[in-house]
């Protein structure tokens, strides 16, 4: 092993130089130097680029999240109300399939509006409560036996 002289760990004097320093004892920098100093500018230039642009890809995506989020929540309360607009129709329609029948519209009519088909005897019930009510009762069959031009005419003209 042959015996090389080492360099010290420190130097006196530091090599990172500046332009004013090197120029102000008459050093002009080199052109490798020179070239080195613009690279890393222009280094230094694109890292900070690629980072704005990641940070502009990044706001972007979490931007489109929350929007997605939003419509998420939209599309969710518009499917509650229609499921129950649906329940609603559903029950719309057994209505009317209920009182499509014959038998019920006769027999709706006569337990709330009072009418009995012609020749039948109404038979009312009078409780020890109601006194006055069943005269109503009685007067309001005897007009629903007469016609509907009779009852006009009963309006207008009197009997």
């Amino acid at each position: 092993m042959q015996n090389r002289p080492r360099r010290p760990l420190f130097t006196a004097r530091p090599e990172n130089n500046t332009a004013n320093i090197t120029s102000a004892i008459g050093i002009e920098e080199t052109a490798g130097r020179l070239r080195a100093r613009r690279h890393s500018l222009f280094t230094q230039t694109v890292m900070w680029i690629t980072g704005l642009v990641c940070v502009a890809f990044l706001l972007g995506s979490l931007a489109q999240a929350w929007s997605n989020s939003q419509l998420i929540q939209k599309v969710s309360i518009s499917q509650q109300k229609l499921q129950q607009l649906q329940n609603q129709h559903r029950h719309l329609v057994q209505g009317t399939d209920y009182y499509k029948d014959s038998s019920v519209i006769e027999n709706e009519a006569r337990q709330q509006l009072g009418y009995i088909r012609p020749g039948d005897q109404p038979v009312v019930v009078i409780s020890s409560s109601n006194q006055g009510q069943p005269q109503t009762q009685q007067q309001s069959n005897v007009v629903n036996q007469q016609g509907f031009w009779q009852q006009w005419w009963q309006t207008f003209f009197g009997e």
